[in-house]
């Protein structure tokens, strides 16, 4: 298998090069130069396998060369073991339509723990003995804690993570910065996290920095990191009826890359009816669907935090197939749109993105009410981005076909004023992370500014 990257100037990688690359040299994101396909038969044998044997199936023709299927399984088992469900990620009934898929059965409680639990083992997997690796990545509040679990304590790794100040709950903010690995450091940037996803991208884009400290990326820009996801909507489709019944599936998002893993899973052969892009009052990802309209707008704060984005750096993987899979053309339009703030989809680009694709804007009283509704009416307390999803499942259940499936991608407790104000309960931590709140903290603080965190790097080296 081999990766080239979305604006077609950097070198085409094996699974392991675009693993530990993170970002393309040129600036864009790596793709599988094909998809494979997994046939009905396959999908068929799939539907009595466990998590383990599915991300197998899934994931062995993007790491050949890279791993043998005797490394994928090991690293596979090692990534799941620690989950708090047998099935690591269970399907809930909620109506005879709707169905919550939990992705927060993880160490760190949200739907990253998925795909980070199993890049760190890739990390550790390709790195020498010998070999150096610095990560630095931003989150809106998942990531984070997510990739530190994945790494933490473990040798020729330093992660720096940013994240924006007192903009993250403090259950995410501590999940991050109590753990007392000595190689990990957290950074609070003064500043949105698209603030902070900039000066990734800004330190990745200094080519003679990247190659002095060795970066590599644990966000979504990451493949790796989506690879790991395709694998749960192959695991629901099969329980819910697939390849002999569609299935539709909403995703509450702001960066686009867990919906964009459901992409690839229909581009593999789940029979996925349409996908549900929920987003927030930070609609950029709405309007772009809905009018065309990819433009940057100011970050509002929200109770959802972890959405809180308007520039949705995985868009552009399919921005990459609505440009015919041109690099030449891509890259022209996103340096475009990183000048202006800017970028228009064609009519023809919308429809063909709405083939798949149904965009919904979700304001704070609908996500507040779908989760009223789902804690009244069915006992299930969700937690406010998932609510979002829920909320625009509902909306557009007529729109959907087959089943329909909201991805619950974090746990309630991890936003216990919000889940509050919605139903009256304030939802308790789960005991392996009830000590959470008895751990000191220790993080510093930075300005927006790139070249204060390189200084900062180099003086943690």
């Amino acid at each position: 298998m081999q990766y080239l990257s979305t604006r077609g100037q950097a070198p085409i990688l094996d699974f392991k090069g675009a693993t530990l690359a993170g970002l393309a040299t040129d600036g864009g994101l790596y793709l599988p130069a094909s998809w494979p396909q997994l046939s009905p038969e396959t999908l068929e044998g799939l539907a009595t396998a466990s998590y383990a044997e599915t991300a197998f199936t899934v994931m062995r023709p993007f790491v050949e060369g890279s791993l043998t299927d005797a490394e994928l399984k090991t690293l596979i088992a090692a990534a799941y073991g620690n989950f708090g469900h047998a099935a690591v990620t269970p399907l809930v009934q909620l109506s005879d339509r709707h169905w919550l898929l939990e992705l927060f059965h993880g160490p760190t409680l949200a739907f990253k723990d998925v795909a980070l639990q199993l890049l760190g083992n890739f990390f550790g997997h390709f790195l020498g003995a010998t070999d150096k690796l610095t990560i630095v990545g931003a989150t809106s509040g998942d990531t984070g804690s997510a990739a530190i679990e994945a790494v933490a304590g473990r040798p020729g790794i330093v992660i720096h993570m940013l994240h924006p100040a007192g903009r993250v709950s403090e259950v995410q903010r501590r999940q991050m910065t109590t753990v007392a690995a000595p190689n990990v450091h957290n950074i609070a940037v003064d500043g949105s996290f698209d603030d902070c996803q900039a000066l990734v991208k800004a330190l990745f884009n200094d080519s003679a920095f990247r190659t002095e400290q060795s970066l590599s990326a644990v966000n979504s820009i990451n493949w790796a990191r989506l690879l790991a996801q395709i694998v749960y909507y192959v695991y629901a489709g099969v329980r819910l009826g697939a390849p002999h019944r569609q299935v539709s599936f909403s995703v509450p998002t702001g960066n686009f890359g867990d919906v964009f893993a459901g992409y690839a899973a229909y581009k593999m052969g789940l029979p996925i009816a349409k996908l549900v892009v929920a987003t927030n009052v930070n609609d950029i990802l709405a309007r772009a669907l809905n009018e065309g309209d990819y433009s940057v707008g100011t970050v509002a704060a929200t109770a959802t935090p972890s959405m809180d984005i308007q520039v949705s750096s995985n868009f552009e993987r399919l921005l990459f197939d609505l440009h015919g899979r041109s690099g030449a053309a891509l890259a022209a339009a996103m340096q475009g749109f990183e000048k202006s703030g800017k970028l228009a989809l064609s009519a023809e680009q919308r429809a063909q993105a709405s083939a798949l694709f149904l965009a919904e804007r979700v304001d704070e009283t609908r996500m507040m009410q779908a989760l009223q509704w789902a804690y009244g009416e069915t006992g299930q307390l969700i937690d406010p981005h998932s609510a979002v999803g829920l909320a625009a499942a509902r909306r557009r259940e007529t729109e959907l076909g087959g089943p329909i499936v909201t991805l619950a991608t974090a746990h309630p407790a991890k936003f216990p004023d919000a889940v509050e104000r919605a139903s009256g309960f304030r939802p308790l931590l789960p005991r392996r992370v009830a000590h959470l709140f008895d751990r000191q903290e220790r993080y510093d603080r930075l300005p927006a500014d790139a070249e204060a965190l390189k200084t900062y790097i180099r003086s943690k080296a």
